[in-house]
């Protein structure tokens, strides 16, 4: 494999990087732009590693973005170009043995080299690797790293590299270390399929985007923890947005009659405008959210961020269901216990599910408007979370209905995309004819639905 020039088209390398990064949500303006042509003229191309630190240094806010931005930087920036030089096609075996060797040393250069030969013998699909593609996922199902996970910890035992280690810790090691390997081999294959297709298409479809903007209905587990270690800080924000529009709404609406009776003695100028006064009163919120199959994730998540934002509220009650209704209120409290198992822990200590364990709306809805009427009056919000697939049961339109008309506000928050909505056993478009139903895929379009629908 031949050294990258990436000095050629330097400019438009950086600003092809720019535009990707701000595709995947990452915020950077002109004068970030500038400060990163600056370092690319300081620093120079000899050093890749100290390029990748000093653009990131420039253009990024916090660490979560990294994530995205060391993939994107590896397609512009690429550590060389082409395949490797010359040589016999990889043996599998053979290799799987060199990458054994290189993770029990945790050799990074090696390992580098190890992945650019096995995207290269494994990898290629089509009619022939040169003409067609490379896939990561390929390359890994055929050399399937992960099954040395036992190789690999007997090596560093030998190699006298074990100690400080209990056994737990140094499996959770070598785990990391066949992930940084996996790594690699993605790094890799994105960079061969760059070369042959359009860099700027490459880097914002095949980069992961950052777990704000993962939908919710196919995020993977680590997603989903990365999202509720992102609660907190997340929390902190909307409470900021609510307390200022509660001290606008303080200051009250213009009262237009009055204002007008006092600029009579102006000549009917208002000079001085006379305020509707408010009085804020803290509003009640209730959830109401389906606890079943993929959609479990995204209750979880809207749960817990509604719970850290509990002191915006004078009160918050929090109800799941799947086919049955019941109170987790006391289950996702301040005293409550890890939120990584909450889904489990409702399960287990909530009536949620009947005869079956499938999603029924409609008796959900019947239920809580049965048992639970008195939690929904004039001063409370409730907040339906849910993709309103009734296995094509009673969606029960008259109970909801009924909680409409004793709510002050009704919002319904789903998870699947607008255009999914009424196909197959969704009942999403006659639900919308009675309640606002909002579109909510991901991190980022909750906390603008919560910052924008949330009473003050």
């Amino acid at each position: 494999m031949n050294a990258a020039a990436p000095a050629d088209g330097a400019a438009d390398r950086l600003t092809g990087l720019v535009g990707a990064l701000r595709s995947h949500g990452v915020r950077i303006g002109t004068g970030e732009t500038v400060d990163a042509a600056r370092a690319v003229a300081a620093l120079g191309f000899a050093d890749r590693d100290r390029l990748r630190e000093g653009l990131a240094a420039t253009l990024l806010h916090n660490p979560g973005q990294r994530r995205v931005f060391d993939p994107v930087f590896d397609v512009y920036f690429p550590r060389g170009v082409g395949g490797p030089d010359g040589g016999a096609p990889a043996d599998r075996e053979e290799l799987r043995d060199r990458l054994t060797a290189a993770l029990a040393a945790n050799d990074q250069a090696l390992l580098g080299q190890l992945a650019i030969e096995a995207v290269d013998g494994f990898g290629g699909y089509g009619g022939t690797a040169a003409t067609d593609g490379w896939s990561s996922y390929q390359t890994l199902d055929r050399l399937r790293p992960q099954t040395l996970m036992v190789r690999v910890r007997d090596a560093v035992r030998a190699q006298g590299g074990a100690a400080g280690f209990t056994d737990r810790l140094l499996e959770d090691e070598v785990r990391r270390r066949i992930e940084v390997f996996r790594g690699q081999v993605a790094t890799e294959a994105r960079r061969r399929i760059a070369e042959r297709r359009d860099r700027d298409e490459i880097a914002r479809r095949a980069v992961a985007p950052t777990a704000d903007r993962v939908d919710f209905l196919f995020a993977g587990r680590d997603r989903l923890a990365e999202l509720r270690r992102a609660v907190q800080p997340l929390a902190r924000k909307l409470a900021t947005r609510l307390a200022a529009r509660r001290r606008r709404a303080r200051r009250g609406t213009i009262d237009l009659r009055r204002t007008l009776r006092g600029s009579l003695s102006t000549g009917g100028v208002p000079m001085r405008p006379v305020l509707r006064r408010r009085r804020p009163v803290r509003p009640e919120l209730v959830l109401l959210c389906d606890v079943s199959g993929s959609v479990s994730g995204f209750s979880d998540f809207t749960m817990l961020l509604v719970q850290a934002l509990r002191d915006e509220f004078s009160k918050v009650r929090v109800f799941a269901f799947v086919n049955r209704v019941d109170e987790v209120t006391g289950l996702i409290g301040p005293g409550a216990a890890d939120p990584e198992g909450l889904s489990a822990r409702i399960r287990a200590e909530a009536a949620i599910t009947g005869w079956h364990g499938s999603s029924d709306y409609g008796v959900a809805f019947g239920e809580f408007a049965e048992r639970y009427t008195g939690a929904v009056g004039s001063r409370t919000t409730v907040l339906v979370l849910g993709d309103a697939r009734t296995n094509m049961s009673d969606p029960n339109l008259p109970a909801v209905r009924q909680l409409t008309r004793q709510a002050r506000r009704f919002h319904w928050l789903n998870p699947e995309a607008r255009s999914q909505w009424g196909t197959g056993d969704s009942a999403a478009l006659a639900y919308a004819e009675l309640v606002e139903m909002h579109e909510c895929r991901n991190a980022q379009q909750l906390s603008a639905l919560i910052g924008r629908l949330l009473p003050v």
